[in-house]
Parts: C-alpha cells; sequence; structure tokens
C-alpha cells in the first residue's frame, strides 16, 4: 500500500520544522505550515495535481513568511538590546581573579557574585584583588582591570 499524499506532505512539514530549531533565523516555521496546508488541502480534495500542490505550497509559505514573521520575530525571540542600567556601574568596584589575566590578555574576574571576561594592561595573577575601570570599547561584557594596591 501507497503512502498516501498527505502524509508525505505532513512529514516534510515536519521536517522543515526540525530544521528550524537547528537553524536560527526563524523562516522554515512557515514553510513547514505551508506543508501542512497542503497536507490538509490533499485529504480533502484528494485529486489534486502535484503542480497544484506545489503552487498551494509556495504561494501559502510565502504569504505566511511575508505576514506573520515579523509579528512571530517580536512574539518568540523578543528585542535583545543590551542596556547599561544607571544603577549598576562597574566602574571603581573591586573583584578578585579567577582565571590569571595575561598582559593585554583575557582572563576572569568575580564581581558581585558574577564571573566577567576581563583584560588588563599588565598580567595578573589569579586570586589577586583588582579595580575595574570600565568596559572594553565594543564589547560590554569585558572589564578592564588594574591591580589593587
Amino acid at each position: 500500500m501507497p503512502i498516501p499524499l498527505y502524509l508525505i506532505w505532513f512529514l516534510i512539514g515536519v521536517g522543515f520544522l526540525v530544521a528550524e530549531m537547528m537553524v536560527p533565523g526563524f523562516i522554515l516555521v512557515f514553510f513547514a505550515a505551508g506543508c501542512w496546508i497542503v497536507a490538509i488541502t490533499v485529504f480533502f480534495l484528494a485529486e489534486l495535481a502535484l503542480t497544484t500542490q506545489i503552487t498551494i505550497f509556495v504561494v501559502s509559505s510565502l504569504v505566511l513568511l511575508f505576514t506573520l514573521r515579523r509579528y512571530g520575530l517580536k512574539t518568540f525571540k523578543g528585542e535583545s538590546k543590551i542596556e547599561v542600567d544607571a544603577e549598576f556601574s562597574t566602574v571603581g568596584q573591586k573583584a578578585v581573579v579567577t582565571k590569571a589575566i595575561p598582559q593585554d590578555g583575557y582572563g576572569e574576574i568575580q564581581l558581585g557574585g558574577t564571573f566577567w571576561r576581563a583584560t588588563a594592561e599588565v598580567a595578573i595573577d589569579k586570586d589577586q584583588r583588582v579595580v575595574v575601570l570600565g568596559q572594553e570599547s565594543g564589547n560590554a561584557l569585558v572589564l578592564i582591570v588594574k591591580p589593587q594596591y
């Protein structure tokens, strides 16, 4: 017994959905929905030509993509803006080096219960106390430190 056409379209849609989970972009989910629209159409109208099925797939996928993607991105991904809170300033705070910082290289410090990537102009050993001078230009997650004397 051959596999029903609607089941093939459904499984292709599942494949698109699995691929969406592996590839970021929030695009393939609309092609999955297009496959499922064709699967439902074929289920109720079994006598559709393959060209008609492909047309339904392409049109429905593109209509869904162009009408719902922006709304879906806002809903599921949110906004990824890093804003510096005026009350949380790391400048001048004291921290402890947890991974040695080589001269002009990167190490790690513990500040306020959180581990931060850090850099310094001089080499700083593990367990040494440091003072935060600011954030690295272009990367707010890297702190510039100096040894505390």
